[in-house]
């Protein structure tokens, strides 16, 4: 899922306009999905492409109220299907990441939403730990890393890094989750650690690029490349000769 928006600060006039094509894609992801939605009210894959739907158009949300009036579409959405379907994964997942969004809105009030959401990743990662490439593990492991510590919050460096090499182990193709472990280490000091973590990922990338291929995947593609080349750079590590400076 794109981790990128119009909106945050940074962003250059060529960025946000290369983003516009993926916001029109997820306007237009959006629109199918409520329209499903509204024809087959019961529908439980309805019901939480919706809530995928509504996590992917927050993401290009231009204000805080648009990201909120959004996210809250997709949080209702997953109550209704966990209501009749408690144990749905992609219900628990979803409800999760659209608090995220909405916890992106607020200031001490994200505090108050971080509790819900670790515990619906924990769920969803007892239910199907591979599901979204590993998306529970991941989210987790950038949870505790980013949220602050006891007894304000619940972060944690020991579980982060727990959560997020479970993700690599997971799902070790997935370049998001080689990318956030190794973006975590820098982020910690343990520069050692994460250029070792560069030198493991780069075959892994190079096969990830084989396989991720298309229009749905050029918008990742592009972070992903951006977030790489920043992590060479940081390490002073040189660029494989045959990824043409990006990644491999």
């Amino acid at each position: 899922m794109l981790a990128c928006a119009l909106s945050l600060p940074g962003n250059t006039l060529g960025e946000a306009e290369e983003a516009l094509p993926h916001a029109a894609r997820a306007h237009q992801e959006y629109a199918e999905a409520a329209a499903r939605l509204a024809a087959t009210p019961a529908n439980s894959v309805a019901a939480w492409e919706f809530a995928r739907a509504c996590f992917d158009l927050a993401e290009f949300a231009t204000n805080g109220t648009q990201r909120a009036e959004i996210a809250e579409q997709g949080i209702a959405a997953s109550r209704r299907l966990l209501a009749r379907e408690p144990d749905s994964v992609a219900g628990n997942y979803y409800l999760a990441m659209n608090l995220g969004q909405l916890a992106r809105t607020k200031l001490l009030g994200a505090l108050k939403l971080v509790g819900e959401m670790e515990t619906l990743f924990l769920r969803v990662a007892e239910l199907d730990p591979g599901f979204d490439e590993a998306g529970p593990h991941r989210s987790l492991g950038l949870l505790y890393r980013d949220a602050p510590g006891w007894p304000a919050s619940v972060g944690s460096r020991k579980r982060a890094r727990f959560h997020l090499e479970r993700a690599v182990e997971l799902r070790p193709d997935h370049p998001e989750n080689r990318l956030v472990l190794v973006e975590s280490l820098l982020k910690w000091g343990l520069e050692k650690e994460a250029r070792e973590a560069v030198t493991v990922s780069a075959e892994a990338l190079r096969r990830a690029r084989a396989r991720l291929v298309g229009e749905e995947w050029t918008a990742e593609w592009r972070d992903w490349d951006r977030r790489w080349l920043a992590l060479l750079a940081a390490l002073n590590v040189a660029p494989p000769p045959t990824s043409g400076g990006a990644a491999p």
